[in-house]
């Protein structure tokens, strides 16, 4: 046993399994409750891997912000979704990460933004279009397909609708594989024709298949237009213009960049890009909306008020980008379904070199494990932390609590990149929905967690249309 393990405090677990089974058989808890039991720096083992949780504001301040040099995303990350995301924004390290968020970052500046607005309210128009007056609904399915059809148009410039049940199911496909070999002690080796296996390889295909053809199309069009431009009243095609919506979208980005050797990405590059951000980007948007959602039709106080804003801002028209700075009420709504049912849950690092957590030595190798459930539960930084009071997030309260007290997008330099599209996204759907529509939710929510907070099974609502 190492000096390590005898020193930080923690369960002990069974023999070899350590905590696995009571890790497996509920994970919210189990964290919850080490966090409770233990303070916060704990130890437990997890079989074939030995964890330590740090549960603190300031710890996990240290380790995604003051100290990120020396953690990684680590060695089960990369495992459990490299084969699904390639070496994508989510998955790559050092100088190549590096270079991707430089190309990525400009389709996230202001001026995206608000450009992105139109294509985010009127697509939640049309997915709301498809609801009748009384029926129940999958809200968790509907507000994947919403996401996913924003991503795709807002990101890349292509409607998916047509191809949208094929896409929907790759990715079901390749979220669920790479949330159970996050799970998993031992891996199935890929070349095993499981079923598990055959399901993903043909995900995989339909999903490539689909962003070939999206980028094939869109360097075409690229080309296209550069020729189109040369030709037109005898100007080069390097006259300075100003960009077109199609020619500085994320794809277009891709296509002209380089990556850090200097060489232009390779097709395959630029698809695990795309697949990322439509994997990563949509999933956690339409689990937030859900359990939004969910959670107003359960408390009526927190409806009434985002009802009457909406009402106030908008009347019966479509929410836009100027409208959002008077939307102050659905942003305190979304942020307290960001707090209460954080997409991702927990978030993994591995040391990379020694270094010191709470008094504790952490050895090279060393998983560490944050949990934005445990801490956006903390009863220290919230009154009723269960509960679900938008009205909490005033100026002052904000002021008040420690940095990483809320951490829905991680933080530091692998803080998400889409935070802002993401948070606009929300806003702008949930005020169309509200506009319009009360769901009331028909069971009570149950989790899967994985890589992210995923429900267990459907989330039946139904839905009234307003007077």
């Amino acid at each position: 046993m190492s000096q390590q393990r005898q020193t930080i405090p923690g369960p002990d677990g069974t023999p070899v399994l350590g905590s696995t089974r009571a890790f497996a058989d509920d994970p919210l808890q189990f964290v919850t409750d080490v966090a409770r039991e233990y303070g916060p720096v704990a130890h437990y083992d997890l079989g074939t891997e030995d964890v330590v949780q740090i549960s603190t504001p300031e710890l996990v301040e240290h380790v995604l912000v003051q100290h990120n040099e020396a953690y990684e995303k680590g060695e089960r990350f990369q495992t459990s979704l490299r084969p699904t995301l390639g070496s994508g924004l989510l998955t790559s390290e050092g100088e190549f990460w590096r270079a991707q968020h430089h190309t990525i970052q400009p389709a996230f500046y202001p001026r995206m933004l608000e450009r992105y607005a139109d294509v985010m309210a009127d697509y939640t128009e049309r997915t709301l279009s498809e609801w009748r007056d009384g029926e129940l609904r999958n809200v968790h399915e509907d507000m994947m397909q919403l996401t996913v059809e924003i991503a795709a148009q807002a990101l890349f410039g292509v409607d998916i609708r047509e191809e949208e049940g094929a896409i929907a199911d790759a990715l079901e496909v390749l979220m669920d594989d790479a949330s159970a070999r996050m799970r998993r002690a031992v891996q199935v080796p890929r070349w095993l024709p499981t079923p598990g296996n055959r399901r993903f390889a043909e995900a995989q295909e339909t999903l490539n298949d689909v962003v070939d053809t999206v980028i094939a199309e869109h360097r075409a069009a690229e080309r296209g237009e550069a020729a189109e431009r040369a030709s037109g009243e005898g100007r080069p095609a390097s006259t300075t213009r100003e960009p077109s919506r199609e020619g500085d979208d994320l794809l277009s980005l891709l296509l002209n960049a380089s990556d850090h050797t200097g060489m232009p990405l390779t097709d395959e590059q630029i698809r695990d890009e795309v697949v990322t951000i439509l994997l990563a980007g949509h999933e956690t948007t339409a689990l937030a909306l859900t359990y939004t959602l969910h959670a107003l039709g359960r408390y009526d106080d927190a409806r009434e008020r985002l009802q009457r804003e909406v009402d106030d801002v908008l009347g019966d028209r479509t929410p836009g980008h100027d409208d959002l700075d008077d939307l102050t009420v659905t942003e305190r709504t979304v942020k307290e379904g960001l707090r209460l049912y954080p997409p991702v849950w927990q978030q993994s690092r591995e040391a990379s070199e020694p270094d010191e957590l709470g008094g504790y030595d952490i050895e090279r190798g060393q998983t560490v494990l944050m949990h934005q459930w445990v801490l956006h539960r903390d009863p220290q930084h919230y009154d009723d932390p269960t509960g679900f009071h938008p009205e909490r997030w005033t100026s002052d309260f904000e002021a008040d609590l420690p940095k990483f007290a809320y951490f829905p997008f991680g933080g530091g330099p692998r803080r998400c990149i889409g935070d802002r599209f993401a948070m606009q996204e929300a806003r702008l759907a949930l005020a169309t929905i509200v506009r319009d529509w009360e769901l009331y939710p028909q069971e009570a929510l149950s989790f899967d967690p994985s890589i992210t907070l995923r429900p267990d099974g459907e989330v039946p609502m139904r839905v009234r249309r307003r007077d």
